[in-house]
């Protein structure tokens, strides 16, 4: 008896294990645009900094690897687009076109391009050990705090030390918080997935 190569067809990502379809592939980039925007509610403002304490960095690390790098940077794409059109879920309910010249907006654009690297990198199976997960993390932060940083330096006018000490410095231990959230979460999912099937 020949078996469908698409029954066979392993999924590559978690999102994969939903039926595909081109509606699936849309709900899914508005949802997780719509996830990002409800995480970036959490937001805490810090006196000394322009740069808020919000659940943004945790929502589009995790939605990116569990929906891949077309799917996630869709939705990033469609966060940030829809966000500068008016529809207020960047941090702390705001919104609007004038945003593009917030010191923070950089880190916006982060997302989008830290969704594609950290959806690649799942895709390729990292999300589905430890180790894997922490490293595509930490690279996900790291390209994050790249654009937002050197965003920050350049809207304020201070050097690159000063904005790391605004930007980067006091967020770390919160970001290390959610990488092990992550690293249960995601390679925890897999190994359900993996349990489930046999």
């Amino acid at each position: 008896m020949t078996t469908s190569v698409l029954s066979v067809k392993k999924p590559r990502v978690l999102a994969d294990l939903v039926g595909g379809s081109a509606i699936r592939d849309a709900v899914l980039v508005v949802g997780y645009a719509a996830f990002i925007g409800i995480f970036a509610q959490i937001s805490v403002h810090l006196s000394f900094t322009p740069v808020p304490v919000t659940g943004q960095t945790f929502a589009v690390l995790i939605g990116a690897a569990a929906l891949g790098w077309a799917r996630a940077g869709a939705g990033t794409l469609l966060y940030a687009l829809a966000g500068l059109a008016g529809v207020p879920w960047f941090a702390g309910g705001s919104g609007g076109v004038k945003l593009a010249s917030a010191p923070t907006f950089g880190y916006i654009v982060g997302f989008i391009i830290c969704s594609l690297l950290v959806g690649m990198l799942a895709k390729s199976g990292w999300d589905r050990k430890a180790i894997g997960t922490v490293l595509a993390m930490v690279l996900g932060n790291v390209v994050i705090y790249a654009f937002g940083v050197s965003w920050l330096a350049a809207s304020i006018h201070v050097t690159a030390s000063k904005a790391i000490s605004l930007g980067m410095t006091p967020f770390l231990v919160g970001d290390l918080i959610k990488i092990m959230i992550a690293t249960v979460l995601l390679p925890g999912a897999w190994y359900g997935v993996s349990k489930f099937s046999k």
